[in-house]
This record gives C-alpha cells, sequence and structure tokens, in this order.
C-alpha cells in the first residue's frame, strides 16, 4: 500500500504540464500546437518567450526535486519507484490524454536528487555535446547514457539498472528526433 500511494503521488506531481500552463497563461496559446507539440521546456523555448522557456525548465526540474528529496529523508528505499513514477507522470500525464514531454528536464532533477554527482556528470555531457552538434536531443540522449556507464563502473550495479531502464524511456521519448537525427532532418536548438 505504501508503494501505491507514494507512486501515485509522485505521478501526480510529475505530471503537473507546466509548459502548457505558463503558455496558456502568458501567450493564451496552446503548446501542442507550436514547434513540435511537446509539452516541455525545449518546445517552450520554441515560443519566443524565454521566460516561460526557462521557467518551464526549472518547474520540470523541480517537480521531480520535491517528491524524491522528500522519500530520500524519509523512506530511502522507496527513492527508485517514486523517481521512475514521477517521471512516467511528466511523459505520461493523466491531464493530457497521457502526451507529455520527453523527461529531461524531469529526469535532471531525478539525478541532482539523487546524487549531485550525478547530475554533474549529466550537465557537463549535456554541454560538451550540445556546444560540439547544438542538438538538444541528442545532447540528452548522451547525457542519460552517460549515467547508467558511470555508475556500472563506480556503484552498485543495481543502480545501474535502475538508470539503464531510465535511458531506455528517454530513447522511448526521443523515438521521433532520432529518426530526424539519422535523416539529418532535425533542428538544431537555441537555448540563449
Amino acid at each position: 500500500m505504501e508503494y501505491l500511494t507514494i507512486g501515485i503521488i509522485a505521478y501526480l506531481i510529475g505530471s503537473i504540464p507546466f509548459g502548457f500552463i505558463l503558455t496558456k497563461t502568458f501567450l493564451k496559446k496552446d503548446i501542442r500546437e507550436i514547434g513540435s507539440g511537446n509539452i516541455g521546456a525545449t518546445n517552450a523555448l520554441r515560443t519566443g518567450n524565454k521566460f516561460i522557456g526557462y521557467s518551464t525548465l526549472l518547474l520540470d526540474i523541480l517537480k521531480a526535486v520535491l517528491p524524491v528529496i522528500y522519500i530520500k529523508l524519509n523512506y530511502p528505499e522507496l527513492i527508485f519507484i517514486t523517481s521512475l513514477c514521477a517521471f512516467l507522470g511528466h511523459v505520461f500525464p493523466v491531464w493530457l490524454k497521457f502526451k507529455g514531454g520527453k523527461g529531461i528536464a524531469t529526469y535532471v532533477g531525478i539525478l541532482f536528487s539523487i546524487n549531485i554527482l550525478f547530475g554533474l556528470i549529466f550537465c557537463v555531457s549535456w554541454i560538451i555535446i550540445f556546444l560540439i552538434s547544438r542538438y538538444s536531443s541528442l545532447s540528452s540522449l548522451v547525457g542519460s547514457l552517460t549515467i547508467p556507464i558511470y555508475i556500472f563502473f563506480y556503484y552498485e550495479i543495481s543502480n545501474a539498472f535502475f538508470f539503464g531502464i531510465m535511458f531506455v524511456l528517454i530513447l522511448y521519448t526521443h523515438r521521433e528526433n532520432i529518426k530526424r537525427l539519422k535523416n539529418k532532418e532535425e533542428n538544431k536548438t537555441k537555448i540563449y
């Protein structure tokens, strides 16, 4: 029962669609009709409003940080189920017919909450690949892959297994980006 309750609460917090809410509130537009149609921070930046883009990024990170930190301090044995449910909430929000974001900002919040070093490794990997390629999607994929590899060599293999599952989920959410990258049709991202 404890697993179920915590999982549902983490999912509901993770499912708050901040990109959708902010775009509706400030621009009176539906973010799902802009750019890629995604509700995440990268597409929120495509609205042309940096405040909305970066606020979406920050809030999508925080909606993972809050439940994961709480669980880490009070029920550490439930940290992985909480992390997974918050991530799934973002990717499959009940409020938007289970069509959400790609999960990277929420994943970053999970990483920093579990271990600051994991978050830093992701961010450094992301920045390096982004500076080379200018593709946010490629940077996210490579950054996500570095985590289970790093954990496999320096931590318990069971932890690497969890982050391997997270990487597979991120591959799934980026499947269209991967096709566009293969076909050289992916759009480069401006973050400033």
